[in-house]
């Protein structure tokens, strides 16, 4: 689905759609297959849950998973889309270090079990 483009980024082409959540979301098993392939660092138990941070149209944005989400498909809220969506998109994903920073940043505790 992704593949490396940068020191910090993936680079992937999805279905990207608006609709009426509050969050960007991609089908749970994509979520949690990219997290694990791209985020996960192999030892001990890791969170398939925590947000993946992608970069759309300039913005960075935190993806959720959600089970009503079309495979390669990112659902953005409506606020955020623009009169040319729905539409195919390159994607660029943010790498776990680059990730967790931009979480941070936004006050998200990525690696603290709740």
């Amino acid at each position: 689905m992704f593949e490396r483009f940068s020191s910090g980024y993936y680079l992937g082409e999805l279905y990207v759609e608006p609709h009426g959540g509050e969050r960007a979301v991609i089908r749970r098993a994509d979520h949690e297959h990219v997290n694990e392939q791209l985020y996960a660092d192999g030892e001990g138990v890791e969170r398939l849950d925590a947000p993946l941070v992608m970069k759309v149209d300039g913005g960075h944005i935190p993806v959720g998973g959600d089970d009503d989400v079309p495979s390669g498909t990112l659902a953005i809220p409506q606020e955020l889309a623009d009169e040319t969506l729905p539409d195919r998109r390159n994607v660029l994903l943010a790498d776990a270090d680059r990730a967790e920073k931009l979480l941070r940043w936004e006050g998200w505790e990525p690696y603290v079990n709740a």
